[in-house]
């Protein structure tokens, strides 16, 4: 990232990798029922037409769909899927957040001076290879996050027995289910994400308006989530239809967006904005600026174990 003095000691790969995970992990504890909420009004509604969905919703707006969730599921509800959405973040952020600086210096060749399209180039590189390394933790946890926890519906009865399951009823290929709307996903949020932190971050320090210091930080990440939301809510909507379909219930995405198209109407793909934008503007809040911290926490331990008596 930007904001690193030419007298500094730029941070290691390895401090980067394991600050960023850290920091997504502690984010995901703080807005987890936030995402919980999102993919539930996500869901809602994708087996009935636009008239018989409108006349039976269950969820309204991000406090109602908490507030119901925790009288008719209990309050652990809102956390499900925990467990694999922190088994994502540590292997997902460490990859996309991490190895980002890492992957734009390769692209500039050690040049400080990156382009736009350098940036962009890197978030989609690192975006994509997450997806790759992660996208068995992101299946589970959206299936989590979608099934009841009262009732019959609910369909996994913990985290190892929910990758059991999909491994042994839809094949080793289910764990990979939507691989490709979250390939697309994830490079557009992290291009949105990361690329729309550094300019933000990098114009206001040139601009002398604020210093490299905390509302620096907060002011580009909030920034960043919603620039986020706008652009990524409607492959968000796709990848997440898509993951908790049951077997053969859509052909594709392609097929999967269509008809979201032709059954509720092109609104359908910004379901659960709001709860989207309030989720990716605080995690990324709580993500970077806590990634900014920790990385300087680990730059001061490394730099006075190295400085001699």
């Amino acid at each position: 990232m930007v904001g690193f003095k030419a007298t500094d000691v730029p941070p290691t790969a390895t401090v980067k990798f394991l600050g960023a995970g850290t920091a997504a992990c502690i984010a995901d504890l703080i807005t987890f029922p936030l995402d919980t909420a999102k993919v539930r009004l996500q869901i809602q509604g994708e087996r009935q037409g636009p008239v018989r969905a409108a006349a039976s919703t269950q969820y309204r707006g991000v406090l109602g769909t908490i507030l119901t969730m925790v009288r008719t599921e209990g309050p652990r509800s809102l956390y499900s899927g925990l467990v694999a959405g922190l088994q994502r973040q540590m292997s997902f952020a460490s990859v996309r957040i991490g190895l980002y600086d890492s992957v734009k210096q390769f692209y500039t060749k050690g040049s400080e001076h990156a382009s736009i399209g350098s940036r962009l180039l890197a978030g989609s590189t690192t975006g994509a290879l997450a997806v790759a390394v992660a996208q068995p933790t992101d299946v589970v946890k959206v299936r989590f996050q979608a099934q009841a926890q009262a009732g019959s519906g609910r369909r996994y009865q913990s985290t190892v027995d929910a990758y059991k399951t999909i491994a042994r009823e839809e094949g080793f290929r289910g764990l990979w289910k939507g691989t490709s709307p979250n390939v697309a996903r994830n490079a557009i949020v992290n291009c949105a994400e990361l690329v729309t932190y550094d300019l933000i971050k990098d114009a206001l320090l040139k601009a002398n308006l604020m210093t490299d210091d905390l509302p620096c930080h907060f002011t580009s990440a909030f920034g960043a989530g919603f620039c986020t939301t706008v652009i990524a809510s409607p492959v968000d909507v796709v990848k997440t239809r898509y993951m908790n379909s049951a077997l053969g219930q859509y052909s594709s995405t392609g097929h999967c967006a269509l008809t979201m198209l032709q059954k509720e109407g092109p609104r359908a793909f910004y379901k659960g904005f709001m709860p989207s934008f309030l989720r990716l503007g605080s995690w990324n809040v709580v993500m970077f600026v806590t990634y900014e911290q920790l990385k300087r926490a680990l730059m001061a331990t490394r730099t006075s174990r190295e400085a001699p008596f």
